[in-house]
């Protein structure tokens, strides 16, 4: 039987698994996106929150919730019609908690995109290296609730890839930003 590639041989022992470029793993951003979920309908973050009350309706909206060395934790409010573009979050592994309405994430799985919605209460998890578009999920006319979010990188994000699918179906890259912000800034 052969070794899978995270237990090699290699003289006589095992290999140890490829280093992350931080000790929080998937399920810890999970985690932290669902408590730092339960924080913003507490009201522990209404400070960060707008102002006036009103959420924007003509671009997405981002607050910082929480940042250190290892992780970044953001509070996003989607508006109809804005997409992330396809991306990834270069060298970040990342985590979302739907807090309110539903998201549409089109990921790429090697040879196509895959559709699915996130709904309120949903989660979901990112590797190094996952390529998804993210946007607010289409919903009946006369529903003006925001939809709305919340993400953690780790480590914090510094950069992000975006890519089109070529008319052969495959990835190509088209360009890459320096960025501190989530989910990108087009």
């Amino acid at each position: 039987m052969r070794s899978s590639a995270l237990s090699l041989p290699v003289s006589g022992r095992t290999a140890p698994a490829p280093a992350l470029p931080t000790r929080l793993r998937p399920a810890d951003l999970l985690r932290l996106t669902d408590e730092s979920a339960d924080g913003v309908l507490a009201g522990k973050f209404d400070h960060l929150l707008p102002a006036d009350g009103i959420w924007p309706v003509e671009e997405r909206w981002a607050t910082r919730l929480v940042t250190d060395d290892e992780v970044d934790i953001w509070l996003i409010s989607w508006t109809p019609g804005k997409s992330t573009e396809l991306h990834d979050h270069a060298g970040s592994l990342g985590a979302l908690t739907v807090l309110s309405g539903a998201l549409t994430e089109f990921r790429w799985d090697g040879t196509q995109l895959r559709q699915r919605t996130l709904s309120a209460g949903d989660q979901a998890a990112f590797p190094i290296g996952w390529v998804h578009d993210v946007e607010r999920a289409h919903e009946p006319a006369g529903l003006g609730d925001p939809t709305l979010s919340v993400h953690a990188y780790s480590p914090p994000l510094t950069a992000m890839s975006y890519y089109e699918v070529t008319d052969r179906g495959t990835l190509r890259r088209t360009h890459t930003v320096l960025t501190d912000q989530p989910e990108g800034d087009n």
